[in-house]
């Protein structure tokens, strides 16, 4: 996550990051945005005592990092973390929050796992609601009011005969985050919602075959969601901007 206390004059933002790999698109969130003196990062990894690699970020960039714990797929976890986050928002309230936290399977619609799917979906879908409600108090002051949901075009119906029958419970978790994203946007019209994937991108997650590079996919990011207006809000786009059929 990215954020700021209120004794900075700075744009806020949030980036939520589900931390596992050193080349993860989470990890290159916060190192493009601890680029820039403006901003104060808040890192929400699993094992913060572990993310050596955030924390050697601190001695290399310009922004201002804190690290705290919280793990998307347990919720008490989750609400825990507004008791963290309180002292560093303050009253400034907060502009930008990334989900990011994101789980796959290698399965079918005939070989996937009923326990494997939901624990896909618990991380993907589930995390992503239960963290944007835990943050909505500090979006309600803050005053670019961004959510980012990072989708898939996995999730896309209108891409199934192109994608074919692999990875059947993340499409499914991707395609419900995408109508998450929705909802949020008809009960808080106030607040720029935004579902979107990254590119096939060269992580842990995404695999040798992947193309794109993760500070491509980043620094397209995050000049998409900065420039964002509320006329952007509700849509399904790629990290280049284009829209993604539903």
């Amino acid at each position: 996550m990215c954020a700021m206390a209120s004794h900075l004059a700075r744009a806020l933002q949030l980036t939520l990051l589900d931390y596992s790999s050193s080349r993860g698109i989470g990890f290159e969130l916060v190192r493009q945005l601890l680029a820039s003196p403006d901003n104060l990062v808040v890192a929400a990894c699993r094992n913060p005592a572990t993310a050596t690699a955030l924390h050697d970020l601190k001695d290399s960039t310009r922004g201002v990092l804190h690290v705290i714990h919280m793990d998307v797929s347990h919720f008490d976890s989750v609400r825990a973390s507004a008791k963290v986050l309180e002292p560093i928002l303050g009253e400034t309230g907060l502009d930008y929050l990334i989900n990011n936290a994101g789980i796959a399977a290698r399965d079918t619609a005939f070989t996937l796992d009923p326990d494997e799917l939901l624990r896909i979906f618990r991380t993907n879908v589930v995390g992503p609601a239960i963290v944007s409600q835990t943050c909505l108090p500090f979006l309600q002051k803050g005053k670019r009011k961004i959510i980012l949901n990072i989708s898939s075009t996995a999730g896309s119906i209108a891409t199934v005969e192109e994608i074919g029958a692999r990875n059947t419970s993340y499409s499914i978790s991707k395609a419900a985050l995408n109508m998450l994203t929705l909802k949020q946007k008809a009960e808080w019209p106030d607040i720029i919602t935004i579902t979107l994937c990254p590119g096939w991108v060269k992580t842990d997650m995404g695999g040798e075959e992947a193309y794109v590079e993760t500070e491509e996919s980043i620094s397209k990011i995050l000049a998409l969601i900065t420039s964002a207006t509320a006329a952007d809000s509700g849509k399904f786009l790629r990290y280049n901007g284009e829209a993604i059929p539903w």
